[in-house]
């Protein structure tokens, strides 16, 4: 409840999803990279995908004024029937202080940041999801701690998502 409270009080303060870096689990060859590029082609505001093979990294360029959410982004790798093991995101902020359980918003996201100093970010920011259907089972049993604060069970149906600056 505290949180919902924090959230309908956090401030807009970062634009909109630039990039979203995706490592991607379950693959076993080029055809199942193909798959989940066919995917993330298929919206509208993706402007363009790169690729890594090697490492199964899908680096998903966004255009302008997009509406896209990391929701919208591991379902498509989820309809191709692979998983996210990892997803970061590239926003871009201006001068907007965060610390540890900060709760920043836009008009379609929110972001409780996790085991975060008390900085100011200014420009692009990488943030790391660090909800359970976006990181491998190791991970998250390892993570689950930091988690443990900040509990949620519906963060992900709000567009809410925990994220830690890397």
């Amino acid at each position: 409840m505290a949180a919902i409270i924090l959230l309908l009080s956090a401030q807009n303060t970062f634009s909109q999803l630039t990039k979203v870096e995706i490592i991607a689990t379950g693959l076993t060859c080029s055809m199942c990279s193909n798959a989940i590029n066919k995917q993330l082609k298929t919206l509208a505001d993706v402007e363009k995908v790169d690729v890594d093979l090697n490492t199964n990294t899908f680096i998903v360029f966004l255009k302008n004024n997009n509406q896209i959410t990391p929701k919208t982004i591991k379902d498509k790798v989820e309809n191709a029937g692979f998983f996210v093991g990892e997803m970061i995101l590239f926003l871009s902020f201006d001068n907007q202080k965060v610390t540890d359980s900060a709760i920043v918003k836009n008009d379609k996201l929110s972001f409780i940041f996790i085991d975060s100093k008390n900085i100011f970010l200014n420009g692009e920011t990488k943030l790391k999801v660090y909800e359970k259907s976006y990181l491998t089972t190791k991970t998250f049993k390892r993570i689950a701690k930091l988690l443990k604060h900040h509990a949620n069970d519906d963060v992900e149906k709000e567009n809410i998502y925990h994220v830690k600056i890397i």
